[in-house]
């Protein structure tokens, strides 16, 4: 009985031996783990550690390797090594024993952190977001701030440097060039971003943001200022733009649309218009152009694989309006060799080779404007409509205080001076008459000093030949090929209209004139009458005594011309 009881005594102690060694070698395990996460206290090093109580008893696990070594004939007790001072480090690190959840825990936060792109940031303002630590996706955008430097050209090639704050709209700067430049604020001044390697143009929308559209241009591209009279045509007449056959609407309509029925259809998001034709679609790689039948939507610009159809299977997309700009193309047939003169590319917001570029062509002008025109409509909506009523209502500058000084501004009066004091002529008949008599009094004073041989400049053949040269809607020597590009660049409106010199006769001018989307050129030829040199444009049934009268009577009536002069096509030097 003696000897079962020892044997059961032997295999219990020799079964909780091996127990003992397995439990002592996984919690060394997760002591290892517990110190590759928290290292700080590892400078302070103990010879003897408690790790578990197993049954009342500690089990001891002794650091040969960093602890030192005991002086001899010392015993160290298990109440001793219970009650043992330890530092609060110590009993922080090594007191309480670890659980294996809680490591499997750690060593899942451990290896989230190693993979993780950005280190965990410490959180300034804590008490701001309730986190001490920013992670990477709680970090705020980076938005623009300070002042920028930007360049701007004329059509001159001359440039100006402007410091501008991050927010500033390309309308701000426009109304802050004018007014550095002194020009006219008529609203049709246009900031427009230029690629003159890629041949690419466009002008920026009044709400866009300068420093933005900078950062997504190349270092070749650049900004230039110039006149822009086409921008907010469409609601002025917006049945001028899309025939019949070009706009698709999803309910059906009887008749005509009405002018406001076609601006809301266009500018509610909810409604579901659709601009469609055959267009001249360039392969993307490749020189060749494809004729195919093209649909722009609200959702981006699609071609149909088989014929016209609108089947959802035979839809394969173009280009995508929401990160995506429409530009004019300045160089299509020299550079892309394009099909017709009418072409225009869809550009990612992005800094692009010319491979990535989708070139589109149509057959006209009237097309190209129609389709460029759906593009900003269905990507910008009512916030166009917002630009073009703005500038009604807003007269003053949003980043500087002092007012824009216009020509229509009431700022000049009349005077008489005939007394010894000069008075203001309140009276409008009154100045009317004196401004009569005294434009005749200078025609005889004029007049006198030519029979006298006076050398004076006032002399009118030499004034009346000069004095048109001072005008901005004239432009001297320029071939009949530069006025077409700078009609084109300035809107191709009804009315836009510049005098040059003429090339083939030079004592006669050339009226170069718009009109539904056409250019036409009239000659202004001199003519005789008693000593004094006349213009006509009308073969001497309607005579001016210089070519500043001619301007101001057909911007008044018609006449032989098709429209009215309305908008002179006009340079700014910087």
């Amino acid at each position: 009985m003696a000897n079962k009881r020892g044997n059961l005594r032997k295999y219990q102690s020799f079964s909780n031996t091996e127990d003992d060694v397995d439990l002592e070698a996984l919690v060394n395990d997760m002591n290892s783990s517990f110190e590759s996460l928290y290292s700080t206290c590892s400078s302070v090093q103990s010879e003897s550690v408690p790790l578990l109580q197993h049954n009342g008893q500690v089990h001891v696990h002794r650091n040969h390797h960093r602890s030192a070594p005991m002086p001899p004939h010392t015993h160290t007790s298990t109440s001793e090594l219970q009650h043992s001072p330890t530092s609060p480090k110590q009993r922080l690190r090594r007191s309480q024993p670890m659980h294996i959840l809680a490591v499997r825990r750690l060593q899942e936060e451990e290896q989230q952190l190693r993979t993780s792109s950005l280190p965990a940031i410490p959180n300034p303002f804590p008490e701001l977001s309730g986190s001490p630590v920013l992670s990477p996706g709680s970090l705020p955008p980076c938005q623009p701030s300070g002042t920028y430097i930007i360049n701007i050209f004329s059509e001159d090639g001359m440039g100006k440097v402007v410091e501008i704050p991050a927010d500033m709209t390309a309308r701000d700067l426009c109304q802050l060039l004018v007014y550095k430049s002194h020009c006219v604020d008529d609203n049709s001044w246009a900031l427009v971003e230029h690629h003159p390697l890629l041949g690419l143009e466009r002008c920026l929308e009044d709400h866009e943001l300068v420093v933005q559209v900078q950062a997504s241009m190349t270092s070749e591209g650049r900004f230039l200022f110039r006149k822009n009279y086409a921008k907010y045509e469409f609601f002025r007449n917006p049945l001028n733009f899309f025939p019949e056959h070009m706009v698709a609407w999803c309910q059906e309509t009887n008749g005509a649309i009405p002018p406001s029925q076609l601006l809301q259809n266009f500018l509610n998001s909810s409604s579901c218009p659709e601009i469609q034709g055959f267009l001249y679609v360039k392969e993307m790689g490749r020189k060749s152009w494809k004729k195919l039948y093209v649909f722009l939507r609200r959702s981006g610009l699609y071609f149909s694989t088989k014929g016209t159809s609108k089947e959802p299977r035979h839809l394969q997309l173009l280009a995508d309006l929401e990160d995506s700009n429409v530009f004019t193309v300045t160089t299509g047939k020299k550079l892309h060799s394009a099909p017709t003169d009418y072409e225009f590319c869809i550009k990612p917001n992005k800094r692009t080779e010319l491979k990535e570029l989708r070139m589109l062509c149509t057959e006209d002008e009237q097309s190209r404007t129609s389709w460029m025109t759906a593009f900003r409509l269905f990507k910008y909506g009512i916030v166009l409509y917002q630009n073009y009523k703005i500038p009604q209502q807003r007269k003053t500058l949003s980043h500087f205080s002092t007012p824009v000084r216009s020509v229509s501004e009431n700022s000049l009066v009349a005077m008489d001076f005939s007394g010894r004091i000069g008075r203001v002529i309140d009276n409008p008949l009154e100045a009317q008459s004196a401004a009569m008599e005294e434009g005749y009094a200078w025609r005889k004073r004029s007049q006198r000093m030519n029979i006298l041989g006076s050398p004076s400049p006032l002399h009118p053949c030499v004034l009346s030949s000069v004095i048109h040269r001072t005008q901005l809607w004239f432009h001297g020597r320029i071939t009949r090929e530069e006025s077409h590009r700078m009609i084109h660049q300035q809107g191709q409106v009804d009315g836009l209209f510049l005098l040059r010199d003429s090339q083939s006769n030079p004592k006669a001018f050339v009226l170069t004139l718009c009109h539904h989307q056409k250019i036409k050129h009239f000659q202004i030829l001199p003519c005789e009458e008693d000593g004094q040199i006349f213009f006509s444009l009308d073969d001497g049934s309607t005579k001016f005594t210089d070519l500043i009268q001619l301007v101001e009577f057909y911007q008044l009536n018609r006449g032989v011309l098709p429209c009215k002069l309305k908008h002179p096509c006009t340079l700014v030097a910087l």
